[in-house]
């Protein structure tokens, strides 16, 4: 604890925390969909203790003009498109700019999405629960995409699941989603490192290798150990 705020050890144990919650709940084909890359680490853990099938996505932030840390929204691999409106307004972003910035994200999240799964075929969602994690959730605007993403491939239930979310974010999400399972809801929020002891960051080729290990011990009849 720091105040009171909760300070988790580390990724993995996040992970583990989260997997329990998850499991008191009716899991109807679970699949959990990390985002890259801190969030790798945490799906590969809730998905090897409910047993789950693992797989990504890659949403990216749209940056606002002049201000690259700000997000206006995000984008996906195949277009699909968040625009946080009162943002876009306030930084004075154009439509043409907008338009813009998306098709250079989407490249981009396309491109990282075919690094990290190679080959691999994307999953089947119609009819599943897909599990969206990340190590948590600053803005909101990468994991709001990715649930409409989910929601377009006729996902039968879509949970977000994170170590650690801003109250805001939560009282929102809940509008979008079947659940939010979390650890901590906090108002004091000013960035996800803060509530790790261990916030390394996570390299392109340490996810790979986490994403190739899970996918090469998993299938429907022999989970990971």
């Amino acid at each position: 604890m720091y105040g009171n705020q909760v300070v988790f050890k580390s990724r993995d144990e996040t992970g583990g925390l989260l997997a329990e919650k998850l499991a008191a709940l009716q899991l109807i084909n679970p699949i959990v969909i990390a985002i890259p890359r801190g969030g790798v680490v945490i799906g590969c853990e809730i998905a090897r203790r409910i047993g789950a099938e693992l797989d990504i996505v890659t949403p990216k932030k749209i940056p606002a003009p002049q201000n690259p840390e700000l997000a206006i929204g995000a984008v996906m691999h195949d277009g699909s498109f968040f625009l946080n409106e009162e943002v876009a307004a306030a930084s004075n972003a154009s439509k043409a700019y907008i338009e813009s910035a998306k098709e250079r994200v989407r490249n981009e999240s396309a491109r990282r999405l075919s690094i990290y799964r190679r080959e691999r075929a994307p999953p089947v969602l119609r009819g599943r629960t897909v599990i969206l994690t990340d190590d948590g959730i600053a803005t909101g605007s990468t994991m709001e995409v990715a649930i409409k993403w989910a929601r377009e491939q006729n996902s039968e239930r879509v949970i977000v699941a994170v170590p650690v979310i801003p109250t805001s974010i939560l009282a929102k999400l809940k509008r979008y989603v079947d659940s939010v399972v979390y650890v901590e809801a906090t108002e004091s929020f000013f960035a996800i490192g803060q509530f790790y002891k261990i916030f390394e960051q996570v390299s392109d080729e340490e996810v790979i290798r986490m994403l190739q290990d899970y996918w090469k011990n998993y299938s429907k009849d022999k989970k990971p150990a």
